[in-house]
């Protein structure tokens, strides 16, 4: 089983603490992964893109010229996508892009992301991540104390709204909930800063 050191807030290692293996050290699946952030990429797709039809398009109708003698090509209209105003071909219209994902895939390719942060050393445990005030400062300071000050994901055990808005103005950081967590943003940061309390949750969760 890997075992990682426990920091506090100073940056100073208090602890060390042992990893599941069935979560932190699987066997990764790579393709699990890849469907994993397709689905959340499809997901995030807000799908209201819309454009006019030359049905919809209001006016147009009557021919613009003569059919023949004009020495021009042949219109019954000037709602035709070739026509300035005209409309689309194969017009956008509003859609859902949401795809589904099985569980036990979406668990797996979880495990696979988790694992290779681990095998990367990229995952920084803090035995606790509390503020009293809203300071961005303070957390700017113990991102810097663990060497996590640039595109960090901040795992915490449940919402807390001081910790959230004290990260919200630091340019690659996101802090998260465990039961929020997912590959697209396990995969995207490079460090993964996670509370103790948040470990041992993840470990009950997904085990």
């Amino acid at each position: 089983m890997p075992k990682i050191d426990v920091y506090d807030m100073n940056g100073k290692v208090v602890d060390n603490i042992t990893l599941n293996d069935g979560i932190f050290a699987i066997e990764v699946s790579e393709s699990a992964m890849h469907r994993a952030v397709v689905t959340h990429l499809s997901n995030a797709r807000q799908g209201t893109q819309s454009a006019k039809t030359r049905s919809e398009v209001r006016g147009g109708k009557a021919k613009p010229w003569r059919q023949k003698g004009t020495g021009r090509a042949r219109h019954g209209g000037t709602v035709q996508p070739q026509w300035t105003g005209g409309g689309v071909a194969f017009a956008p219209k509003p859609r859902s892009y949401r795809k589904a994902l099985p569980k036990k895939l979406k668990r797996l390719a979880l495990k696979s992301a988790l694992t290779t942060k681990a095998a990367d050393n990229c995952i920084l445990v803090l035995d606790k991540l509390e503020f009293d005030v809203i300071k961005t400062k303070k957390a700017v300071e113990v991102l810097g104390n663990i060497n996590a000050s640039v595109s960090t994901l901040v795992v915490m055990p449940d919402s807390n709204m001081n910790v959230v808005k004290s990260t919200d103005n630091i340019p690659g950081v996101k802090t998260t909930v465990v039961n929020a967590l997912n590959v697209y943003d396990i995969l995207k940061y490079d460090k993964l800063v996670i509370t103790k309390e948040a470990v041992a949750k993840v470990e009950e969760v997904y085990v």
